[in-house]
């Protein structure tokens, strides 16, 4: 463990601030209400905690939508109470991550309403503007993330902006050196305040093509995806270098991109020594149900085949250079307990499956919060209820690709952001303890009466105390931490198995992804079963959504 960084022995802990705890009634959570539950976090052996963006924001993507890089938004508290924050969290051993969005602003950020103004300005370039085609058009016929095109018309400058996103993010021209040393000033500013590390969002599409030309149509809309025409353009490796020089260099802490469109074998360009990030989110396994581009209304079958050699993929790519976030869930993803197992399937039994398997893999655990209650996705049937743009941007794409507002609400209650960002459930009170405020910025999931922190604190065979036993385990178990990754059974439809070794010590865990009875393999016979999630395990059989962990020792 001597050759480890401290965030390779650590967990990450999630943070959607506005949704985890208010101190002050309002309806939204705050810095101040983060402070008050460190205690907590700490029980749970978290050493590091991911805040998502809590700069100055008009809110149109819930922070994503940047107005200021280095203050922060008065909703979530002052400056102040984030120096706080750092301060008692450093007396807990815990680190505070920031978010970086560097890939657009807001249309309200300073930068964009001087470049917006004419041709001319000092920061005229700062922002990508193209002239709309000799009919008036949009520049291209790109599709943005969040669904119309990825242009907008400015009446100001008489030109289109490009924004991969919503129509309020304009991406950041980072072809401008003067753009580039903007971002990273901000970045620097944190980490003068003592920050941890940063988690980089959306990085993959900094690099636009040089030659801007209509891609292939791929919707009745006659657009063309933007992600699958600028996402990992040649070149953009050089400017995540300049970036890791002026930025990461030299100081203790760790970087972790979002890097969707980067496979697997490319990761060791982008971590390690050679690379840019420390670690690198690859999203390959938790996108098996969008084999056809992130369009909910095509969602595709998978098998849980598929998602091992995803994982094991990730795993033998970060062998040897860089090293792993492993996670199941995040700010942008349902709750991995409806995403990843049978909708009948027993969601506390699933909770813990799937923890066991994150907290026994190779590479830093990122819990997303609740994960480790075993929240759950909610299940809203009008549209008008979902607050997340991407939501609405789904739903309206799925009704002009000719499904009915049944199917198209039935595709949003599956794949909705807002199935995460739903308010933590901390009791059985009002408003689950988030918040009391007569009315929270999103409801609270209704099974909070059951499925909440203080009625799973005192309940042993809780999810949460799964997770507790589970960490405490990884953290004082050198094969958890820094053992080789070995996939087993890799072609079982039922079983998820995989062993971390020492020359002394090897740990085997096997999850059961069915509701069916698994037959284990003889090989495992007569193991010494470590922990098991069922009182009374049986040896040749693993019961449905049952997780084990086996311990024996190395024979020569």
């Amino acid at each position: 463990m001597n050759n480890l960084n401290w965030w390779q022995k650590t967990i990450v802990y999630q943070i959607y601030p506005k949704s985890f705890c208010d101190s002050k009634g309002k309806g939204t959570g705050d810095l101040n209400g983060i402070t008050s539950k460190l205690d907590y976090l700490k029980k749970n052996s978290v050493g590091a905690i991911w805040l998502t963006p809590i700069y100055p924001s008009p809110m149109v993507d819930n922070g994503y939508d940047i107005s200021n890089y280095t203050a922060i938004d008065e909703n979530y508290g002052t400056m102040a109470d984030f120096e706080n924050l750092i301060s008692e969290a450093e007396k807990r051993g815990i680190k505070i991550v920031m978010d970086l969005v560097f890939n657009h602003s807001s249309n309200k950020h300073a930068w964009f309403q001087e470049s917006k103004q004419n041709k001319t300005n000092a920061k005229a370039d700062w922002y990508i503007w193209r002239d709309a085609k000799p009919d008036g058009s949009a520049p291209t016929n790109w599709r943005s993330i969040f669904g119309g095109s990825a242009w907008t018309w400015c009446e100001e400058r008489h030109q289109f902006y490009l924004h991969t996103f919503a129509v309020e993010q304009p991406d950041l021209n980072w072809e401008n050196p003067k753009v580039r040393q903007a971002l990273f000033d901000a970045a620097n500013f944190w980490i003068d305040k003592g920050v941890g590390g940063f988690r980089i969002d959306a990085i993959t599409y900094i690099k636009k093509p040089k030659i801007f030309v209509d891609g292939e149509v791929d919707g009745k809309d006659d657009l063309s995806s933007i992600h699958n025409i600028t996402a990992n353009t040649e070149g953009i490796l050089d400017f995540l270098h300049e970036f890791k020089d002026k930025v990461f260099a030299g100081h203790d802490i760790f970087t972790v991109g979002e890097a969707n469109g980067v496979s697997a074998n490319e990761l060791p360009d982008w971590v390690g020594e050679r690379g840019v990030f420390d670690m690198l989110f690859e999203f390959s396994h938790v996108n098996l149900p969008l084999k056809n581009g992130e369009i909910w209304c095509r969602p595709t079958d998978w098998k849980l085949s598929e998602l091992k050699q995803a994982i094991n993929n990730s795993q033998n790519s970060t062998k040897s250079t860089g090293w792993y976030p492993a996670f199941f869930e995040n700010h942008d993803k349902p709750r991995c307990v409806n995403y990843f197992f049978s909708k009948n399937a027993d969601k506390i039994k699933a909770a813990k499956a799937i923890a066991t398997i994150l907290l026994t893999m190779r590479g830093t655990p990122f819990v997303f919060q609740g994960q480790e209650l075993g929240m759950t996705n909610i299940d809203w049937n009008d549209i008008d209820c979902y607050n997340d743009i991407s939501s609405h941007s789904q739903f309206d794409f799925a009704l002009q690709e000719g499904f009915n507002s049944v199917a198209a609400i039935d595709f949003v209650k599956f794949f909705s952001r807002d199935n995460a960002r739903t308010p933590m459930q901390w009791t059985s009170e009002k408003n689950a303890g988030f918040s009391t405020a007569n009315k929270t910025w999103l409801p609270v999931n209704e099974n909070y009466l059951e499925l909440n922190a203080d009625a799973e604190n005192k309940n042993p065979d809780s999810v949460l105390n799964w997770y507790r036993q589970l960490s405490e385990l990884r953290l004082k178990t050198p094969e958890l931490l820094q053992g080789d990754f070995e996939l087993l059974l890799p072609a079982d439809e039922k079983i998820f198995a995989f062993s971390r070794k020492s020359d002394k010590n090897i740990f085997v865990t096997a999850v059961n992804f069915s509701a069916e009875i698994a037959e284990l393999p003889t090989s495992f016979a007569d193991k010494k079963i470590l922990l098991d999630t069922e009182k009374n395990p049986a040896e040749k059989i693993l019961q449905p959504f049952e997780a084990r962990i086996y311990k024996f020792q190395v024979t020569k």
